[in-house]
């Protein structure tokens, strides 16, 4: 990002130019799916990335807040179980059908279940529990087995959930219970909850914001 960075020093932004000068060890690499053929579909695309290593799937419509980040959490989950762990987290009980759920079985940990089913978009009436599959994901390889035999399912598309169920039938599958903050902006309402709160909380915005909201509410009276 060299054009960049002198950019931004010719222009005096000192701030942004040290937070560019800390992320430039990291790669970034663009697979483009063709088609919208499901989140699997997706997955299977980073195939030849990830090679036969774990790896960890990170839905960018979800963004998760906790004291430890939820996926260093599925990391050391991993460090004890040595396989695939999902997060979830307790949903009210009407909205289940929005996401895939877990039938959970027993916790060999706090917040660990081992997992005896995994059902995406189940009716209300069906679903095994409140415990909703959230957007992140730590995966063995043998996922990608799993997803170039899989057969579309809700949607028409290549579920990740049921390639997940499927894997489980071979090799254990848990499921992490997160317990901190989770803000959907996948709908324009959950993106723009998650930008007030947030910029409630920033330095540079929050006295300004507080202000804006009092102002406002005002007028909404």
């Amino acid at each position: 990002m060299p054009e960049l960075e002198q950019n931004l020093k010719e222009k005096g932004k000192n701030d942004l130019l040290q937070l560019v000068e800390q992320t430039t060890d990291i790669n970034i690499y663009f697979i483009r799916q063709s088609h919208p053929r499901g989140l699997g579909d997706a997955v299977l695309m980073a195939k030849d990335f990830v090679g036969n290593e774990p790896f960890v799937v990170m839905l960018g419509d979800d963004i998760m807040q906790d004291k430890i980040p939820l996926t260093q959490q599925l990391m050391q989950r991993y460090d004890q179980t040595h396989a695939s762990t999902l997060a979830v987290m307790k949903v009210p009980h009407e909205e289940v059908n929005k996401y895939g759920v877990i039938d959970p079985g027993a916790q060999s940990q706090p917040g660990l279940y081992d997992v005896k089913q995994f059902v995406e978009k189940p009716d209300v009436e069906k679903a095994p529990s409140d415990l909703a599959i959230i957007g992140r994901y730590l995966l063995t390889p043998e996922i990608f087995d799993m997803l170039e035999t899989q057969n579309p399912g809700a949607g028409n598309e290549v579920q990740l959930t049921d390639a997940i169920d499927r894997l489980n039938q071979i090799q254990r599958v848990f499921a992490h219970e997160f317990k901190g903050g989770r803000f959907d902006v996948g709908y324009k309402f959950g993106y723009l909850k998650t930008s007030i709160e947030f910029g409630l909380k920033h330095p540079e915005v929050k006295d300004d914001l507080k202000a804006y909201i009092k102002e406002l509410g005002k007028k909404i009276k």
